[in-house]
């Protein structure tokens, strides 16, 4: 069933700046010039090349061990045949799972000092067992929702935690709005949608300075919306959105799900943006005609958990 392990690495913080400044020593003269000590970059570097270096032999379970940057996940061609391991933050693991289809994802926490690792369930010596357990068809896997966003053209972007649909620098975001039977006209600054495993982050901030504010205006508080990862589906905000003669703000928030999509279409000239999981390179273009069509993906990530 499976032909190789496709181990997921990316780049620390020292091997960034050495890309950039060509040197080791370059980089450490700019970080300690900016006040900063270097050797945490060059501990976590080391940390994080050994928990790779061991990886790579805890992994020789039978089958090749192919390693792949982050930066080359978006143009790698997963067959369907692949156990994938993620080692690094939490964030690699959101993003490779968008393009790894049903494939096995197994996330590893090379540092656990430094990274929460709540989708890095395994250590570095765990991994193994986990892999081998997957071979075997014995692995506890967690069916994850992701949600989906589908341009008139054939376009489509995955997120894993969420989606923001807006413009891409500080302007406002024009578009109309079409939910739940209802169609408005709006400038916000974007719509943010979220899956279940995104719900307790981005979403959570929102909801938190929504209670802030009614704290201080003496309401009473709601309850921010939650939803388990495997939740069928997406909970969506308007962020600020902004009452004139041409805008409304009466769609603020809602539910989406496979019978009743957010369908958002784009009014600005220039600068309109679909990204997911906070990555502004992993992006589609929104621009003046677009249509956005939001809704649960068919596709679910497959994570390994114990």
């Amino acid at each position: 069933m499976f032909e190789k392990v496709v181990l997921v690495t990316r780049k620390t913080r020292l091997a960034d700046l050495v890309v950039r400044f060509n040197t080791k020593k370059q980089a450490k003269f700019y970080v300690e010039r900016a006040g900063q000590d270097f050797n945490g970059f060059e501990a976590e570097d080391d940390t994080y090349r050994r928990a790779v270096d061991g990886l790579r032999s805890q992994l020789d379970v039978g089958l090749p061990v192919q390693q792949v940057d982050r930066s080359l996940v978006p143009t790698f061609l997963f067959t369907g045949k692949e156990i994938v391991v993620a080692v690094g933050q939490d964030g690699l693991v959101a993003n490779v799972a968008k393009y790894v289809g049903s494939q096995p994802l197994v996330g590893v926490n090379p540092d656990p000092a430094r990274f929460d690792g709540v989708l890095l369930p395994f250590l570095p010596r765990d991994a193994r067992s986990a892999v081998q357990r997957t071979l075997e068809g014995r692995a506890n896997v967690r069916q994850v929702q992701l949600a989906e966003a589908r341009l008139q053209d054939g376009q489509r972007l995955l997120a894993f935690n969420d989606l923001f649909i807006g413009a891409r620098t500080h302007v406002s975001a024009r578009y109309e709005v079409r939910y739940g039977g209802r169609e408005e006209s709006q400038s916000s600054s974007g719509v943010l949608v979220s899956t279940g495993a995104g719900s307790s982050g981005w979403l959570s901030s929102v909801f938190a300075l929504a209670q802030g504010l009614t704290r201080c205006t003496g309401g009473t508080p709601g309850k921010p919306w939650t939803l388990g990862w495997e939740d069928a589906r997406l909970a969506f905000v308007v962020r600020e959105p902004f009452v004139s003669r041409h805008s409304g703000a009466d769609i603020v928030g809602g539910f989406v799900t496979a019978q009743e999509e957010l369908v958002l279409e784009s009014r600005m000239p220039q600068g309109g943006v679909i990204f997911s999981d906070g990555m502004e390179e992993d992006f589609l273009t929104f621009g003046a005609g677009a249509t956005a069509r939001i809704r649960p993906a068919e596709q679910r990530a497959r994570l390994v958990v114990h």
